[in-house]
């Protein structure tokens, strides 16, 4: 077998490992992997196919960084957003507090309630701020 065959069969089992990673930085190191083996089509040695692979892959990395898809996405924790959990958002009553913390029916089931910093605990209507495993996060 060429040379430049072991550099796309490389490359292909880069993209196919890039799918299961659903990120984009492992088809930059693919495209690295390609320019290895289109140096190995030219006839360039193994140290220049090397060298070319690693450069390309190297450079496409960083453009990726640079680029939008690279960027870190500034995420709310799931806890605190309304998109993931349905709960954030909704009103329970609670009949009272004992040291800031109570228990009420919520969904036909029974939940801890817990106050948010700053609130008052008194009885009455709460919206639900935050999901912490089983408690509920409430303020006024």
């Amino acid at each position: 077998m060429a040379d430049w065959s072991f550099w796309l069969m490389a490359a292909g089992v880069t993209v196919i490992l890039e799918l299961f990673s659903g990120t984009f930085y492992l088809l930059m190191i693919a495209i690295g992997l390609v320019s290895g083996a289109l140096a190995a089509a030219l006839g360039f040695g193994a140290a220049l196919q090397t060298l070319f692979a690693a450069l390309v892959g190297v450079g496409a990395t960083m453009l990726l960084r640079r680029s939008r898809f690279g960027k870190l996405v500034n995420r709310t924790r799931a806890e605190h957003d309304p998109n993931v959990n349905m709960d954030i958002g909704q009103m329970v009553h609670v009949p009272a507090w004992h040291d800031g913390a109570a228990r009420v029916m919520y969904r036909g089931a029974l939940w801890d309630v817990e106050l948010a910093p700053g609130a008052t605990p008194a009885p009455g209507q709460y919206k639900i701020r935050e999901v912490r495993g089983s408690r509920l996060i409430v303020a006024a």
